[in-house]
């Protein structure tokens, strides 16, 4: 099973390390070559550019791809997205001059707009039912207007600051775009496929989340339960070599009368956000010798 993933610029760094985190490891170095082995036989990576990432999927070479959402509907090709891998997030906007005549899409009929997606360009005025001049150019499109090459342009921003540099202001959004992972149509539901994707996910749902580890008297628990913030509610387990206060350790019931002064573990997964007030609460409700750790992967 073959991923095609970007060579070179600011989504390579982003999806090696999700690479490298969801248990695929890569070769160091590897991304100078055309393609590398990861520590799983069945899976290779490709590097490619993010620009041809899916006709390469599209047409077979790889089965999956990890690329940018305005890259796949510039291309045209119809691939099914797995997931939204939450980097490389930017816009694609129509712009025009600060003190021009165009601030609406309907006034763009008949005018000239410069892009490097021209597709995605086209498809937007269709959609809307404006006639537009679209002229693809390979670069610099922010200058366009001011050469009296176009009357305005469609072209990705981040944050703006670009735009408002070259004296442009947006009309409006034409897409919203990430990184995704795509695969191709016929693939999506192979065994491989579903297994790299869950290991994303893993990935993905581990990100802004941290593992709490505490002692607790029994007698407490209800407080602790109360104050903690986490993921459906702690897990709860006696303490190796402490007394055993409901079961025994075949699952039986335990002889002799509940201990509530026992001690037992608690452990909960909780937003990276609440952890400094959540510890906090747990003290005062009596938690001690609390353990924060990071989490690699989660597996919902």
């Amino acid at each position: 099973m073959r991923i095609a993933v970007p060579n070179k610029g600011r989504l390579h760094d982003p999806s090696m390390e999700l690479l490298e985190r969801a248990g695929l490891h890569v070769e160091n170095g590897a991304a100078r070559k055309l393609y590398a082995e990861t520590v799983d036989p069945d899976v290779t990576v490709l590097f490619v550019r993010a620009a041809d990432i899916p006709g390469y999927v599209r047409d077979g070479a790889a089965d999956m791809g990890i690329t940018g959402l305005d890259q796949v509907r510039e291309s045209g090709h119809e691939l099914t997205e797995l997931l939204d891998l939450g980097f490389g997030k930017c816009r694609l906007v129509l712009a025009a001059p600060e003190d021009g005549e165009i601030h609406t899409v309907s006034d763009i009929e008949g005018r000239t707009v410069a892009t490097e997606f021209p597709h995605i360009t086209r498809t937007f005025f269709e959609e809307r039912g404006v006639d537009a001049d679209v002229v693809e150019v390979t670069g610099a499109t922010e200058l366009t207007p001011h050469v009296e090459m176009a009357d305005a342009i469609v072209d990705i921003t981040s944050t703006g600051t670009t735009l408002r540099v070259n004296r442009l202001a947006v009309v409006e959004e034409v897409l919203s775009s990430s990184v995704r992972l795509f695969a191709r149509p016929d693939a999506a539901d192979d065994e491989k496929v579903q297994q790299v994707t869950t290991a994303f996910e893993s990935v993905l749902a581990a990100d802004g989340k941290r593992y709490l580890m505490m002692n607790a008297p029994k007698s407490k628990l209800d407080d602790v339960r109360e104050v903690i913030p986490g993921m459906g509610g702690p897990t709860v387990m006696d303490i190796a070599g402490g007394p055993q206060s409901d079961s025994d350790a075949n699952g039986g019931t335990a002889s002799g009368t509940e201990d509530d002064d026992a001690t037992v573990a608690v452990h909960v997964v909780v937003d990276e956000r609440e952890v400094f007030e959540t510890i906090g609460n747990l003290r005062e409700v009596g938690a001690s010798d609390i353990l924060v750790t990071e989490i690699e992967r989660l597996v919902e």
